[in-house]
């Protein structure tokens, strides 16, 4: 026998080099998926942070020149509560898409002189679709409230529908569920606009079916889906006819007596 036959069970040149041909295509594969994964996330990061939809200088300034509210600012929330007084129902508030947690300050402010605690989200990303926080990490922040109810404005209203569950009545601004909240037996409030061109009273009457029927459903004549807020005008949205100072005098009214009915 030849000194350059190979051994017996020594694999042969030609069958290697496919093999390695192969796991250089897997390695190639799972780079450029891993490439696109990060190039994905940056996109998604940079686009949360593009043409964030801040607060109205002047309301937010009135909220913060009333001494009947206290306001404390942590990096998860915005908590306003009853000055001089221990509040006994508190309202955890999800922000709509890309707004500015400040820009509800002045809307939900007569909530909080009538007695309610408002603890407004900072979702994740500005996107209450990405946070996946409980709901406890907000009511920890008011530990001395004994009842909570949970709400929000567009897309902080469907997530606010996702943890109500765990809440004790939920509050829906400008928005509608997308899970099934018809046999929960939660007490629901639900607050639309006439003139709202994004949550239009089409699509309310259209989901109305998620919630139970004891929901109560009111509209605001004249109100748009950036009347909920401060913070201008949104694309898609059409124009209000109402005041801001109506609009928050009638929040107060509707969302306030609810609010209360449950303490």
């Amino acid at each position: 026998m030849s000194d350059s036959a190979p051994e017996a069970g020594t694999p042969s040149e030609p069958a290697t080099k496919p093999r390695r041909r192969g796991l250089r295509v897997l390695w190639w594969i799972l780079g450029s998926l891993g490439a696109l994964i990060v190039l994905a996330v940056v996109g998604i990061v940079i686009w949360s942070q593009v043409g964030v939809m801040g607060a109205e200088a002047e309301p937010l300034a009135e909220v913060k020149a009333n001494t009947a509210i206290e306001i404390t600012d942590t990096d998860a929330a915005i908590v306003l509560s009853p000055a001089g007084e221990s509040a006994d129902v508190g309202l955890v508030y999800i922000p709509g898409a890309k707004v500015d947690a400040w820009a509800y300050a002045y809307k939900v402010s007569g909530l909080v002189e009538d007695g309610v605690t408002v603890v407004i989200t900072k979702p994740w990303l500005n996107l209450a679709f990405f946070d996946v926080r409980p709901l406890s990490t907000f009511t920890d922040l008011a530990p001395d409230v004994d009842t909570w109810l949970v709400g929000g404005h567009s897309l902080g209203g469907v997530r606010a529908c996702q943890l109500a569950s765990d809440a004790d009545g939920l509050a829906l601004f400008g928005s509608y569920c997308s899970n099934d909240l018809s046999d929960s037996g939660l007490p629901v409030i639900s607050v639309s606009g006439s003139e709202d061109g994004l949550s239009t009273p089409q699509k309310i009457a259209d989901n109305r079916h998620l919630l139970p029927e004891d929901a109560e459903m009111h509209e605001i004549e004249g109100a748009s889906h950036s009347s909920f807020g401060d913070y201008g005008l949104q694309a898609g949205d059409n124009t209000p006819t109402i005041s801001d100072e109506d609009m928050r005098d009638q929040l107060t009214e509707l969302v306030g007596a609810f609010a209360l009915a449950q303490g």
